[in-house]
């Protein structure tokens, strides 16, 4: 009989890192391992490799891990996107392991402990490989979606993970991959094509979030607007969507497509009870001729037609995006163009970033690159307009009612328009509230994207 070993694991990157963290946490509790916060056996790191910062981050985490004197193992998609260069280039991290190791994961940290060299992840264009449909997916595992051993309920799907945070708030994974070819974007090439989960599955595991004490479920992916076309129902989440809200208070869906948005999620977004009205969209820019270079599609015209849409029919609801600035051939103009759009579009929240080439992307190869100057000071100039132009919004919001979820004990939530760690919070004047209660209040005041709220109604109770 192994004795209990102990295992800390350190997320880094996006919410998509966080399931799969508690899906690893699951599988690794069934076989055996204590979930630690210090001093433990192993610590294993999930990386996150989109951009440059990200990926120093995590090595910077790997090292610090390195520090403690236990083992680290690197798992996640920087390990996947370099496996071997990684290890070459990390010699402190005990082991380098890729997605498709997550099935055994307990047995390599064993090996790790036992002295065990274990090979490097060798890294592969996950586009090539053919999607495992969800059927196939009973018989194998999908990287970052992982079958452990925690029971559903009677007779119905295995749930996949263990919590890591015992806050009100969880994200929830409808999919993993991406089948867009987005210019500046590598995420496809470690992550794969895009596969929908069972409905059936997203059910099972969001009744067992809820029993655990979620109250509001965030709906990721690489692209929730493509959820169901490999299912042959496009308009799946459509349907899925009031089903979640009959599970839990408050559900988000997050990391929309622009250009795969239809009316029919407009509508079901802005009028389902319990599905908030918020809408994460990266428009990326607004320069149509840009947008083409970049392999995605649309302009001001278009995006500003699009939010109308939204707005007809929710005038409060929120929305936010990301934009990049410095991609290879953008002018002064497109950049007016872009400055135009975001002036118009009155967003919530936008996350400005600097164009930096991504290894075995098509923008790595394009001429006519910014000069990283530039970049620098492109980015600064939008940055100081989306401060500028998000406080304005926040400050549209003085006198709505909103409904607040409370997440400290301190009165600090986040309304509908405010997802979690990106969109500011709302800091609710009243007494006795508790963390998950759900109340209603009317906005006082603002600071930059933060509100401040009196307290209208007694709180919807959490559940004992």
């Amino acid at each position: 009989m192994t004795s209990r070993r102990s295992v800390q694991i350190v997320t880094l990157g996006c919410a998509r890192n966080e399931v799969d963290s508690e899906e690893l946490a699951g599988r690794l509790d069934a076989a055996g391992w204590d979930l630690v916060d210090d001093a433990p056996d192993v610590t294993v790191v999930n990386t996150c490799g989109f951009v440059e910062q990200a990926k120093k981050d995590s090595i910077d985490t790997l090292l610090a891990a390195g520090d403690s004197g236990g083992k680290v193992v690197a798992v996640g998609c920087l390990a996947e996107r370099y496996g071997k260069e990684l290890a070459a280039q990390l010699p402190e991290a005990d082991a380098v392991l890729g997605f498709d190791t997550y099935a055994g994961l307990s047995d390599h940290l064993q090996s790790v402990l036992d002295g065990v060299a274990i090979a490097s992840h060798t890294p592969g264009d996950r586009r090539k490989l053919l999607p495992i449909s969800p059927v196939q997916r009973a018989a194998a595992v999908e990287p970052g979606a992982i079958d452990i051993g925690i029971p559903g309920h009677a007779g119905g799907p295995v749930v996949m993970r263990r919590r890591l945070e015992n806050g009100p708030v969880a994200p929830l994974k409808l999919a993993s991959g991406c089948d867009r070819r987005c210019a500046f974007c590598a995420i496809p090439s470690f992550r794969g094509a895009f596969v929908s989960r069972r409905p059936s599955d997203v059910l099972a595991e969001a009744r067992w979030l809820a029993e655990h004490g979620v109250r509001e479920l965030v709906l990721v992916s690489e692209n929730s607007t493509s959820y169901g076309k490999d299912l042959g129902d496009i308009r799946l989440l459509e349907t899925l969507l009031p089903e979640l809200a009959q599970i839990v208070p408050l559900v988000r869906l997050s990391y929309l497509q622009p250009a795969e948005m239809r009316p029919s999620l407009i509508e079901t977004l802005t009028t389902t009870p319990g599905v908030v009205p918020y809408f994460d969209m990266s428009f990326q820019h607004a320069s149509g001729p840009l947008l083409r270079r970049m392999r995605r599609f649309g302009d001001t015209e278009r995006f500003l037609d699009l939010l109308g849409q939204i707005r007809a029919a929710a005038p409060t609801a929120g929305v936010r995006s990301n934009v990049i600035v410095g991609f290879p051939g953008e002018s002064e103009a497109d950049v007016v163009e872009l400055e135009r759009f975001l002036s118009e579009a009155r967003l919530d929240a936008i996350g400005v970033f600097g164009y930096s080439d991504e290894d075995g992307t098509e923008a790595e190869t394009l001429p006519d690159k910014v000069d990283p100057d530039e970049v620098v000071h492109r980015v600064a100039r939008l940055t100081a307009l989306v401060e500028e132009l998000t406080a304005q919004r926040a400050e549209e919001r003085m006198g709505e009612l909103l409904t607040v979820l409370i997440e400290t004990d301190d009165g600090e939530g986040r309304a509908a328009h405010q997802a979690p760690d990106v969109d500011g919070t709302t800091i609710v004047q009243g007494i006795g509230l508790r963390v998950g209660d759900l109340v209603t209040a009317r906005v006082v005041g603002s600071e930059g994207v933060d509100l401040i709220a009196d307290l209208v109604e007694i709180p919807v109770p959490v559940p004992a």
